[in-house]
């Protein structure tokens, strides 16, 4: 796939959130039409022989046009491994994305691989601005129930987060636990049914800012629905996000952000299609960038 512009055209560079952007679990569909009328799905990501993440097919295939006609980045929380997982649609058997952000930022593949120079730049970044982990782990540990909390995870020796029953989470707990880490130089996010703790300098759009920098010149997308994703789509000169996620729930928008009232998969589709749409009336030749 050739990422250049031709004569006329610019360059897009396009940034998405992966779970509850792009991709939805079986608990995050959202399908509220009649199963005679539900789209039909595409799966994603299999893990342990079953079906996790899915698509709609029409947003695949809007997928797959718009990974022709920008530089598309998967920009994720998930750890490279989880990222691994998942198998977008793209124009040939086998493709995988030049670039993509892991970690919320700590990782940055190039065609697969994780590149060293990003990893020594972001724990010189986390050693001068925020606690360390181990200091966060210990307090998850002591403050968070074992009644409501499945499981405890440190991803990459870069953050943490928890599993936890959301219904059960004691009133102001995460407003406590926020509070918390905002003093050590930590960000609390809740995403579903997980509690994630990480490193402020630790961030999506500080990992898209040197993809920027490697790309060159170019007309930034990107999309997201947590609070994690807040500065990604601040980072970029237009954006989008669901109806759906943290950032929909607390009302939060900013001006070039699209906030779509679709939700679920249909979120996923929609989002996907505005994207494209962008790309396709930007690099018409003698287009003017906005």
């Amino acid at each position: 796939m050739s990422t250049e512009a031709t004569s006329g055209e610019r360059t897009f560079l396009v940034a998405s959130d992966l779970d509850r952007t792009l991709i939805y679990s079986n608990r995050a569909l959202a399908l509220d039409v009649p199963d005679r009328l539900a789209p039909r799905l595409l799966s994603v990501e299999v893990h342990d022989g079953r079906a996790l993440s899915f698509m709609t097919e029409q947003a695949a295939e809007l997928l797959v046009e718009l990974v022709q006609a920008a530089v598309f980045v998967p920009a994720t929380t998930r750890t490279r491994t989880q990222y691994e997982r998942v198998n977008l649609p793209g124009p040939t058997p086998g493709w995988i994305p030049q670039y993509a952000i892991c970690s919320n930022g700590g990782q940055i593949l190039v065609n697969g691989l994780p590149d060293a120079d990003w990893q020594a730049e972001v724990r010189t970044r986390l050693d001068a601005a925020s606690a360390p982990l181990r200091e966060v782990v210990e307090h998850l540990a002591l403050s968070a129930d074992p009644e409501w909390t499945h499981k405890r995870r440190v991803a990459e020796d870069l953050f943490a987060y928890l599993v936890v029953e959301r219904a059960d989470l004691p009133a102001g707990w995460i407003d406590e636990l926020t509070a918390w880490c905002a003093e050590r130089g930590w960000t609390v996010s809740l995403q579903g049914r997980k509690v994630y703790a990480v490193p402020a300098p630790l961030s999506k759009s500080a990992a898209l800012a040197e993809v920027e920098r490697r790309v060159g010149g170019a007309t930034v997308l990107s999309a997201g629905d947590s609070l994690l994703d807040a500065e990604l789509l601040l980072a970029a000169d237009a954006g989008w996000r669901p109806g759906h996620g943290e950032l929909a729930d607390s009302g939060w928008t900013a001006p070039g952000v699209t906030a779509l009232t679709q939700i679920g998969v249909a979120a996923g589709e929609e989002i996907v299609r505005q994207l494209l749409g962008r790309v396709r009336a930007g690099t018409r030749p003698g287009a003017v960038a906005r």
